[in-house]
């Protein structure tokens, strides 16, 4: 073990990306290392709350916090129609205007971003985000990218294009959606090659926004669900951390009434974005209501618009990873964080997805046999209780997870990626 390093942590102002990031940075702290977090300011106090010090960096320029919020949420409510449409469609609708705003934050971070290093001066640097920020590779010390998003966001020709929700082998839907998307992003590239020239950095091919590492490059996916390669990963450069499950303590299951306390217990979680969509989590109630199980649904901040049926528990927020080892099967949008916390746990999936990698992974369940993919909206209550009935009966799926399980808790991600990240610094 070597001496305590300085590690900074650069996560991508989601908390999918945040909460994996502090899983391995617990373990950096057993090891007596020293982690860090440079962090959107709109996500100040996220990582304080688990004892890391914080950096902030404006990625939002001159607006207040309250307008980054009314920001927000403008643009979820100005999109929410958008999560109806198939991926190819939400190219022009929802991913290209996403990717703007990606441009100009990296753009507007790059000060602060460049600033906060200098007063750090971290030994190791992790990034989790999908645009590249010139003042990392500037920094004077390696930095390891985290991919916690699908696996495919490493690109290969045999493997379907990031977001697009294809099929392995699909080249004729492959090649429609990478036409779509350089089509859609070409401004937003082209504005973002002028950032790298200004910046002394190489501008990228169109449709790419950032690089791998060539220090190491961890990703979140789990190595058996992973796509066939024409170019195989190497060894050196990626490591499959198989999943990387934080600390979130114990969780104490609530009582139901008497004629549901032994039925099967199902997680519903669409993520903060699918808090959102007030309207569908009211058709879910309402079809859960004639559901013989016990669902435990997180809706977000506000529980008022909701009518809670006898056999549902709603709440705000609920920690995940101490959650989902009692359920009996998990509803998701398709997060990395969802997908593989689910697997992990040995648990069924049905993913409902509304956008980015959630149509990646909803496909990839789907493919490989270990879970159901269902359409956001496009569902009757018949398909959805067929769905859950076949997720928590079918022989098939409840036989390929003890395996898979067993495969992604004894890789334990989070101290993998510490002891490769030790393994460089010892270099």
């Amino acid at each position: 073990m070597s001496s305590g390093k300085t590690i900074a942590f650069f996560p991508e102002a989601a908390f999918g990306p945040a909460l994996n990031c502090v899983g391995i940075a617990q373990e950096l702290r057993k090891m007596g290392h020293n982690p860090v977090f440079i962090c959107d300011k709109g996500f100040s106090g996220v990582f304080a709350e688990y004892g890391f010090e914080e950096y902030p960096v404006n990625m939002s320029g001159d607006m207040s916090d309250e307008d980054v919020a009314k920001y927000w949420d403008n643009f979820i409510a100005q999109h929410l129609p958008h999560f109806k449409y198939s991926p190819l469609k939400q190219v022009e609708a929802y991913v290209a205007p996403v990717w703007d705003a990606i441009v100009d934050s990296a753009i507007c971070a790059e000060p602060d971003l460049q600033m906060q290093l200098a007063k750090i001066k971290p030994d190791l640097i992790c990034v989790d985000n999908v645009i590249l920020f010139p003042a990392i590779k500037k920094a004077g010390c390696p930095w390891v990218r985290i991919i916690s998003c699908s696996e495919n966001e490493v690109t290969d020709p045999m493997v379907p294009p990031h977001l697009s929700g294809c099929s392995q082998g699909d080249y004729e839907g492959y090649k429609a959606f990478e036409a779509e998307f350089e089509r859609c992003v070409a401004a937003s590239h082209n504005r973002f090659n002028a950032f790298l020239k200004q910046q002394g950095e190489a501008p990228y091919p169109m449709g790419e926004f950032f690089e791998v590492s060539p220090t190491m490059n961890f990703l979140l996916y789990p190595k058996p669900l992973a796509f066939k390669r024409e170019t195989p990963l190497s060894e050196d450069q990626f490591t499959y951390l198989e999943g990387c499950v934080r600390d979130e303590g114990v969780y104490e299951v609530p009582s139901f009434p008497a004629e549901y306390q032994d039925k099967p217990l199902i997680y519903v979680a669409f993520g903060s974005l699918g808090d959102s969509d007030v309207e569908l989590y009211q058709r879910m109630l309402a079809a859960f209501a004639n559901m013989p199980y016990r669902f435990l649904m997180k809706v977000g901040e506000d529980l008022s618009p909701y009518n809670k049926p006898a056999n549902v528990h709603l709440q705000g927020w609920y920690p995940q990873p101490a959650v989902v080892p009692h359920a009996d099967l998990f509803i998701h949008h398709g997060g990395n964080n969802s997908f593989n916390e689910a697997l992990y746990f040995g648990k069924p999936a049905i993913i409902m997805p509304y956008c980015w990698d959630g149509h990646d992974n909803a496909t990839r369940i789907e493919d490989t046999g270990y879970g159901r993919k269902l359409p956001r909206y496009d569902w009757t209550e018949q398909q959805l209780a067929k769905a859950i009935d076949d997720c928590l009966t079918n022989q098939s799926i409840q036989a390929k997870l003890p395996p898979l399980k067993e495969h992604m808790q004894k890789a334990q991600g989070g101290e993998k990626a510490a002891q490769v990240i030790n393994e460089i610094l010892n270099r």
